[in-house]
């Protein structure tokens, strides 16, 4: 190949001689326990001399990052209903158990359709994604975390057992604020983020706030679209005062933590003025 080839070039090449094996399918390193090259990486531009060897990988089956969501986010939104309106064969309760939910059940519902809602349009309209595809088989272990995750949460906020929160209406109300602003944030960080590939470029760039007062969490912390989720759950927990909400709110805050730990090592590695006040996802601690 020419010296001034890219690696999306070079999959191209090799997908031609090998059709199995389409570009997002492929990986191709420098070294065989290395890194993934990007697509817009030159060939001239890596530590190679005037030969090189590239490794590849077949990382199986792809589908495309946009479907995954869309799979792992509709679940949850349909399942909860079938909780929520309490099928006969989730409960099989007497009819003395069937009467009118406490309010708080149907606000917790319409919180999260709207949270899951709101990630399908996200999806569709707002994400640009600088991984094109995943693995397949990822797909079920995703979907078994949400969608298990999901159900389990509905059979105890929509039981018709269900004891309402300790403190009433200034609990739920301030639960359901907390909620919306929580929200508001994730999806101004979201629309920042993809405004900066708007261009259709996958080159990482630094994010910055913007006009948006809810982008201003980007001088304290990498990644507050993760500090904004967590926001959410934790809102959600107050509102329903559920122990399983808790339980999710905590895994999902460990996990966050982990990406945002990730993300906020690549930013340092790759940048070399990135804004030292900055953490992962708590400002100031974490």
């Amino acid at each position: 190949v020419e010296s001034n080839a890219t690696i999306r070039e070079i999959r191209l090449m090799f997908h031609k001689s090998y059709p199995q094996w389409y570009p997002a399918r492929q990986s191709i390193r420098l070294d065989p326990k290395g890194k993934s090259l990007r697509d817009e990486e030159i060939l001239q531009h890596l530590p190679v001399g005037t030969t090189a060897t590239l490794y590849f990988k077949d990382l199986g089956p792809q589908i495309g990052w946009t479907t995954v969501f869309l799979i792992e986010y509709t679940g949850p939104l349909f399942i909860y209903f079938l909780f929520y309106f309490r099928m006969p064969f989730v409960y099989g309760l007497d009819e003395r158990f069937t009467s009118s939910p406490h309010p708080v059940v149907t606000l917790a519902c319409l919180c999260h359709s709207f949270h899951y809602i709101k990630r399908l349009i996200e999806t569709i309209f707002v994400h640009r994604f600088s991984h094109g595809t995943m693995p397949l088989r990822n797909i079920v272990k995703n979907c078994l975390y949400y969608w298990g995750f999901a159900a389990w949460l509905a059979y105890y906020i929509n039981h018709p057992l269900y004891t309402p929160p300790s403190y009433g209406k200034k609990q739920i109300n301030f639960a359901v604020i907390m909620f919306l602003l929580c929200e508001a944030g994730n999806f101004s960080i979201h629309v920042a983020l993809s405004d900066l590939r708007r261009d259709g470029s996958r080159t990482r760039k630094i994010p910055y706030p913007t006009k948006n007062p809810f982008t201003w969490l980007f001088f304290f912390v990498s990644c507050p679209n993760y500090t904004y989720e967590v926001g959410t759950w934790i809102s959600f927990t107050i509102m329903t005062q559920c122990v399983p909400v808790g339980l999710f709110t905590l895994l999902c805050f460990i996990q966050m933590t982990i990406w945002a730990k990730d993300k906020h090592y690549t930013y340092l590695r790759e940048f070399k003025d990135y804004p030292s006040l900055r953490m992962p996802i708590i400002p100031f601690l974490l």
